[in-house]
């Protein structure tokens, strides 16, 4: 186990770590949580003895091994995606060069009768035994296995990763660490650079590993389907619960309401203490005693909540101008970058009021189409027309970093701001958890999280009707994306949102459209309403699930599309919701029936013949409904109305 002692750090007169203590055990799922800048990373990498402190100590098995994955690792060039994802196996291939130098020495030695060939055919054997034993025989079949788990494609093993991306890279660092697995894997925001149907891989991956697992994300639901403890640290001390995220949520609330009220009541004591001191200091036969009770006073461990816990973004979008009913409407519209197609022949109408995400995996088009929306890149062919008195925000995912480090925050603001807002930007900025000092702060020092924040402000000095938001929650903390989500939620304007964070996403459209293979597939509902429908525990199971689902998307493709009214549409997706809603009926009937049958003097009541008879026809009137939404699913499908 790792056992964490008295650890104590300090940065200049801000305690981050207060002597705090904490074991993991071998087999540990630990979620470590916090508000941004609480000391999580800085915890996790003095766990990993990357960084030292200022008391304190961390002990784990000599035997032991470790792999941390933090945010600021970099590949070696000049190698493919499958050469750097086998070093994680360095022992191993090393005894397969043992191997090889050994079969060379056999193959050209001749004294078959001297105890030297016998000692080395026993090397040999032994070597190899051991090589098989290590998975020698299946590390690239391993190495395959998770690169491609992560997202990369057959054709990418052999490119170097110097041809991809810094999120590219930091998948295989991942993929590394994975397949080395340590005892204890230690991962600090592991899907920041993940899509959905890679971080659904992840998940069941990190369920069934061997090993002790310690997590640091701002992604609830990958918190709770991959921890079992949750580790929070608040205020330089940390507290431990055995649950999971969503779990936690209710235990801490309960934690700080006894901590509020423990608090409440020390204050009053303090107080009273207090008038008691300066009424016996007032009196000289009294000071001696005062100066006793002071001291004592002095020594009371102080009660402290955080309040920046209870703090967060006053957020709240502006009413958005009347837009026509077609607010962007692209047809055949496609983007080339050289040779690469990204989108080949794409259909999108977005009505007034269309709230849509866009998911897939990385590098299908998903940011490309949203710049194109926007007007920022130009496409390659097809048409894009927008409705009538659109105005666009965007808000991208690399917004935070594209603000000028050398101008203040305020200058910032002033820059995006309309004059009319000039005077309320020191409000808006203090909405935004910035006090009046930090108006003067240059961007330069902000973090990652205060500079999505500021970006987030700038996007409110103007009301649009299409919002355009790409990965939004980069950087921000659990608390910031709740409240941007909830604001979300009140927008009244029409909302296009690329993210891969389900909870986020869930409940936030009605619509989600999945890039895949240069074409875009429209689904009525949310993203869990998609994931769920499609049956997915690993989005790629889509991909490789046979040459039937492959040929029936391609028919779906080329047949003729048929470009639905607005009011056809409407009807369209009013069938299929009316007929959900029945069978949600039915089977609720259905479930009180059972309820009642499984009562043992059931079978003895007057009425159970007729209630047999009600519970028969509920089964009939169920598959009648369930026919009835397969041909009402049907009919949106082949109509067009259920993909671009």
């Amino acid at each position: 186990m790792i056992t964490v002692t008295d650890i104590f750090v300090k940065y200049g007169d801000r305690v981050l770590l207060d002597h705090i203590n904490l074991v993991v055990t071998e087999r540990d799922k630990i979620g470590l949580v916090g508000r941004n800048g609480a000391g999580k990373s800085t915890l996790l990498k003095i766990i990993a003895g990357d960084v030292g402190t200022d008391g304190g100590h961390v002990t784990r098995p000599s035997e032991s091994t470790l792999g941390f994955l933090h945010q600021e690792m970099s590949l070696p060039k000049g190698k493919t995606v499958k050469d750097e994802a086998l070093g994680a196996f360095g022992d191993v291939k090393a005894l397969e060069q043992q191997i090889e130098d050994l079969n060379n020495e056999i193959a050209e030695r001749t004294d078959y009768e001297s105890d030297s060939y016998t000692q080395l055919l026993e090397d040999f054997s032994e070597a190899n035994d051991r090589f098989l034993l290590l998975g020698g025989g299946s590390m690239e079949a391993e190495a395959e296995k998770v690169l491609k788990g992560l997202g990369f494609k057959t054709s990418d093993m052999d490119r170097l990763t110097d041809e991809f991306s810094g999120g590219w890279q930091m998948r295989v660092e991942l993929a590394k660490m994975l397949l080395q697995k340590p005892d204890y894997l230690l991962l600090d925001e592991p899907t920041n650079h993940l899509d959905i149907e890679s971080i659904i891989w992840l998940e069941g991956f990190l369920r069934d590993y061997p090993g002790a697992v310690i997590i640091i994300s701002h992604d609830k639901q990958f918190l709770d389907n991959t921890t079992r403890r949750t580790v929070e640290v608040e205020l330089g001390r940390i507290y431990d619960y055995k649950a999971r995220y969503s779990d936690y949520i209710a235990l801490r609330q309960e934690r700080r309401g006894k901590m509020q009220a423990a608090f409440e009541n020390q204050q009053k004591v303090i107080a009273q203490k207090e008038r008691t001191i300066n009424r016996f200091m007032a009196k000289a036969t009294k000071t001696k005693m005062a100066q006793s009770m002071k001291k004592q006073l002095d020594k009371i461990e102080r009660i402290e909540i955080a309040a920046e816990d209870t703090e967060g973004m006053k957020l709240r979008f502006p009413a958005a101008p009347r837009s026509g009913q077609i607010v962007m409407e692209a047809k055949s519209l496609e983007k080339s970058y050289g040779e690469l197609k990204v989108l080949d022949k794409v259909n999108l109408k977005l009505d007034r009021g269309d709230r849509v995400a866009f998911v897939g995996q990385n590098g299908q088009g998903k940011t490309t189409l949203a710049k194109i929306l926007i007007r920022e890149l130009d496409r390659t062919g097809g048409e894009l027309t927008p409705g009538h008195n659109v105005q666009i925000g965007y808000y991208a995912q690399n917004q935070s970093e594209a603000l000028q480090s050398n101008m203040t925050l305020l200058e910032t603001m002033e820059e995006a701001s309309p004059p009319e807002m000039r005077t309320s930007l020191r409000n808006i900025l203090g909405a935004f958890l910035f006090s009046g000092e930090d108006a003067e702060k240059k961007v330069s020092v902000l973090s990652g999280g205060e500079r999505a924040r500021l970006a987030m402000a700038c996007l409110l000095l103007k009301p649009f009707n299409l919002l355009v938001l790409d990965e939004p929650t980069n950087h921000l903390d659990i608390i910031s994306k709740d409240i941007l989500k909830k604001a979300l939620l009140d927008y009244d304007g029409t909302l296009v949102v690329v993210s891969h964070d389900r909870d986020f996403l869930g409940g936030l459209t009605n619509r989600t459209i999945e890039f895949r293979d240069k074409k875009l597939h429209n689904h009525i509902g949310d993203v869990n309403a998609f994931l769920e429908k499609r049956a997915l525990d690993n989005m790629r199971q889509v991909e490789l699930s046979g040459k039937k689902a492959a040929a029936k998307a391609e028919a779906e493709t080329a047949a003729p599309m048929v470009e639905l009214s607005y009011e056809e549409k409407k009807r369209l997706t009013r069938a299929v919701q009316n007929a959900e809603r029945k069978i949600e009926r039915l089977e609720n009937d259905i479930t009180k029936i059972e309820l009642e049958m499984a009562d043992a003097s059931f079978y003895q009541s007057p009425k159970a013949a007729a209630t047999m008879g009600k519970y028969k026809d509920k089964k009939k009137d169920l598959e009648a409904a369930f026919i009835e939404w397969e041909k009402a699913q049907e009919e949106f499908d082949t109509a067009g109305a259920g993909r671009e």
